[in-house]
């Protein structure tokens, strides 16, 4: 991917655009596919501005209004509050930056073509409704209706996706199909990342300083808390596209095979992976196998009861087939989170290249501890009455080289 040199930006003033892109979004991605732009001009013009409207809405929100529930209302301290703020806002920007990667290097995948200025388009403008709608957060209990606002910027996705990169109309969907999974992903990443990267760090780290520069589509992007595998990235869009594939031929009723397509492993050869007993001496009471297959893709599951005395844990272990394929994206975001709650902590980062997350209450003495295994398998060990080596135990009792050696085949 080569680099997008800043340049001059003509283009309508952004109220106009704001008001085009949401009452007649198919006419104005019409004159956005031909507008010239750079990246650098899309995030200074637009961007940078449209962004900081949630974030800043949510600021006054949480501070003036505070957040309640069960009749208890909490109110952040103003310091936490405001570095939350800034690492949020600078994660929105770097969303939008790797969102333009992803759509580029997915163009060719439907048919369409590679262009980074056009990817970058998409990037920044689909999420108008969103940010605009983000000012409901001034009082949080209406923050739904900036939900509502976000299922609305899906649609102008749909609409101008296909239009700025090429797609052929039949293969439209797929596309922004994979690219709203690739969305939810990010979204999901970043609210992680949020509660492990300081202000201060963010900041220094540059990240709004290279928005003129596009990364080349391998080797590793280095964003705020972490990185971004480019090969992994593109191998796991080039997964999802056929993914999608097998969701198209399933909805149209078609009975075409997709080449590369990955079909779940019986539900008894998971229910043969889970131990009679875990090491640390809890036996096996009960376990259960199922399967099924919605939208063209299938998934088996698997799962056993543990107990020893007051402890009792719940050892599962699923296979998401096509699906996994989404997942595939997360692997290839290296970040990692920690936080520290009141009684406990929560932590999500990788162990030997494997995704894991773990989450404990040290007053109840529960948690949860999983990891994903090939980019297809996860394998969850959930409990209480139990210490954290326990579960992870538990996990590692699953033959993973075996999961692994599944995926292969």
């Amino acid at each position: 991917m080569s680099i997008a040199e800043p340049g001059p930006v003509r283009s309508e003033p952004l109220v106009n655009r704001v008001k085009g892109i949401l009452m007649s979004p198919a006419a104005e991605w019409d004159k956005i596919d031909v507008e010239p732009a750079t990246v650098q001009g899309l995030y200074v013009g637009y961007v940078a501005i449209l962004a900081a409207i949630p974030v800043i809405a949510r600021l006054i929100g949480s501070l003036v209004f505070g957040y309640s529930a069960l009749g208890i209302v909490y109110r952040p301290p103003i310091i936490a509050s405001v570095i939350g703020a800034i690492v949020g806002y600078v994660l929105a920007l770097v969303m939008v930056f790797i969102l333009g990667l992803v759509i580029d290097m997915l163009a060719p995948s439907f048919d369409g073509q590679k262009n980074q200025i056009q990817a970058f388009k998409v990037a920044a403008y689909s999420g108008t409704a969103g940010w605009v709608a983000g000012i409901v957060f001034i009082f949080p209990p209406l923050g739904l209706l900036a939900v509502l606002a976000g299922l609305y910027g899906l649609y102008i996705l749909y609409l101008g996706l296909p239009k700025l990169m090429k797609v052929p109309q039949e293969k439209g969907l797929g596309y922004t199909i994979v690219t709203i999974i690739v969305a939810v992903v990010l979204f999901i990443v970043v609210g992680a990342v949020t509660g492990a990267v300081g202000g201060a760090a963010m900041l220094g780290s540059g990240a709004l300083s290279h928005v003129g520069s596009i990364a080349p589509a391998t080797g590793t992007l280095s964003v705020p808390g972490g990185s971004v595998d480019l090969g992994k990235l593109n191998a796991a869009a080039e997964a999802a596209r056929i993914s999608a594939q097998q969701m198209q031929a399933a909805n149209s009723g078609g009975t075409v095979s997709v080449s590369g397509a990955v079909k779940a492993v019986a539900p008894d050869v998971l229910k043969g992976l889970l131990p009679a007993a875990l090491p640390s001496g809890y036996a096996r009471t009960e376990v259960s196998a199922e399967g099924s297959a919605v939208a063209g893709m299938s998934n088996s599951h698997a799962s056993g009861t543990y107990t020893r005395g007051d402890g009792h844990i719940t050892l599962e272990v699923s296979d998401l087939a096509a699906a996994g394929a989404f997942a595939g994206m997360a692997g290839a975001l290296n970040v990692e989170s920690s936080k520290q709650t009141a009684t406990g902590y929560e932590k999500v980062g990788k162990v030997d290249g494997r995704l894991t997350t773990e989450q404990y209450d040290n007053q109840a003495k529960s948690g949860k501890y999983s990891v994903i295994v090939a980019n297809r398998f996860v394998v969850e060990a959930n409990g209480s009455g139990v210490g954290m080596d326990e579960l992870k135990g538990a996990v590692s009792s699953v033959a993973i080289g075996q999961l692994e050696g599944m995926a292969k085949s």
